[in-house]
């Protein structure tokens, strides 16, 4: 059977990584051969990984839906890749597709895996479509009202995009809080407001935290109004946090609710399924070009070793992989 060759970034120990060769075979009757256009770095989660800090409890439910080897020893991880089908049904030949795959040069993909990207959406764009997913579920485990104070605590690339859903809800007054002053000019760019922890108003009626810091969750608590609900889009892997919940949280009546993307709502599950939920972020995407300022930087795949972990460690937003054409 034909055989095509491919590279994988794994990463081998916590702080190391190194491209692996890959034997790719024919696709099957129900399958694709893609080769990856670009794949993109999702910085909150990958760089748990790339630590070693995922919690031992969490093995089997943290895993991407195609990794490859097991956390705790050298693992292929990811879940945002933009390829082109080479392989497969004539008419899926030479579409442009999003999936759930690790950062590799080539794979083998389910044709049910497989997300065609709409027609107005760039490849270089749609590298997004994994964190549009997790704040779209997001928004809708928020629930924002119309008129509603609406804070999101920390202003990297998932809670940049909730604020902007956030911001899509009529009468809204949605502020992105973030340490860095230079997230204000991506605050301006999505039409919210901005604001440094310091200079935060209070009394909130919903809070999104996104910032993956313990200082970011306690702002949270102190910010929320009366009865305010904060939901908890962070996940800090084995670190443990401590919050202040024997000060105003009981008087306040707050509610602090974790949202994570693997499960739909329950309000949705009846009528959305994980495929139509990517669907519609690629949707978003693509009637959005002014996201793409959350793309702000790119390394070839070739250079990924090395650049990783300033990747990982960087106060960047999306980190863009472009692949050889």
């Amino acid at each position: 059977m034909p055989t095509s060759s491919a590279q994988a970034f794994w990463i081998i120990a916590p702080g190391e990584g190194a491209l692996r060769e890959e034997t790719v075979p024919e696709p099957g009757a129900d399958e694709l051969q893609v080769r990856t256009l670009y794949s993109g770095v999702s910085r909150g989660t990958e760089s748990l990984v790339w630590r070693g800090q995922v919690p031992h409890s969490e093995y089997e439910r943290m895993r991407a839906p195609f990794q490859a080897g097991e956390f705790g020893s050298a693992v292929k991880y990811g879940y945002c890749n933009v390829g082109v089908v080479e392989m497969g049904p004539a008419e899926w030949i030479g579409r442009e597709i999003f999936s759930l795959y690790p950062h590799q040069t080539r794979y083998n993909l389910p044709i049910a895996a497989a997300c065609p990207l709409p027609p107005a959406l760039p490849a270089q764009r749609a590298v997004l479509a994994a964190n549009t997913e997790t704040a779209l579920n997001a928004l809708w485990d928020a629930d924002p009202k119309p008129g509603e104070r609406i804070v999101v605590i920390g202003a990297g690339v998932v809670g940049a995009l909730t604020a902007a859903l956030c911001h899509s809800v009529p009468g809204t007054e949605v502020i992105l809080i973030d340490t860095n002053p230079a997230r204000r000019y991506l605050a301006a760019r999505l039409g919210v407001q901005f604001a440094l922890p310091d200079e935060a108003q209070n009394h909130a009626d919903r809070i999104i935290h996104a910032s993956g810091s313990e200082a970011g969750l306690q702002l949270a608590l102190r910010l929320a109004g009366f009865e305010a609900t904060i939901i908890e889009l962070s996940w800090f892997g084995d670190r443990m946090i401590s919050l202040p919940l024997g000060e105003a949280f009981h008087s306040q009546r707050l509610t602090l609710r974790a949202s994570q993307v693997g499960h739909l709502p329950a309000a949705m599950r009846g009528r959305w399924d994980h495929r139509r939920r990517l669907e519609k972020a690629l949707e978003l995407l693509a009637a959005h070009p002014d996201w793409e300022t959350l793309i702000d930087g790119e390394s070839r795949f070739d250079n990924l070793p090395r650049c990783y972990p300033d990747v990982i460690h960087g106060d960047g937003l999306c980190h863009r992989i472009r692949y050889k054409e």
